[in-house]
């Protein structure tokens, strides 16, 4: 399993055009070793590098998830003006952030209906719509 989940990670920074440093290999595993799309806060990805047993600091996690934004194989959704999960699911879809438990969860895209947007001001285009449907527990 091991050997699987290295190999994903490697592909997916390949897909990147990344360099498979140690870390970025390490945290891409913890990522989608397992094949499965991830919600992770930098401070909660670094607790599972550590975890792990791997050591990376909190500032080399934040830098790699960027870089990983960037290289266009995650997404940063900000939930609010200091809160943000990275996202291995790469496609247009929205999200539910639990507030009690301050976890954010894939929301099923088919129950969404945006019916119009405003018009993007002259010279710009909309690149992507964020839908963070906040929920607590009543």
């Amino acid at each position: 399993m091991a050997q699987i989940s290295a190999e994903r990670g490697a592909a997916w920074l390949a897909r990147g055009g990344l360099r498979p440093t140690r870390q970025r290999v390490a945290l891409a595993e913890l990522l989608v070793g397992d094949g499965e799309n991830r919600h992770v806060t930098a401070e909660g990805l670094y607790a599972a590098c550590l975890d792990s047993g791997e050591r990376v600091s909190l500032a080399t996690v934040y830098n790699t998830l960027r870089a990983f934004c960037e290289a266009g194989l995650m997404q940063e959704v900000v939930v609010d003006g200091h809160r943000s999960y990275f996202d291995t699911r790469m496609d247009d879809h929205p999200h539910f952030y639990w507030e009690d438990r301050g976890e954010l969860t894939d929301a099923p895209v088919d129950q969404l209906l945006i019916a119009n947007l405003p018009l993007a001001p002259e010279g710009t285009e909309v690149s992507r719509v964020d839908v963070v449907i906040r929920l607590r527990r009543i």
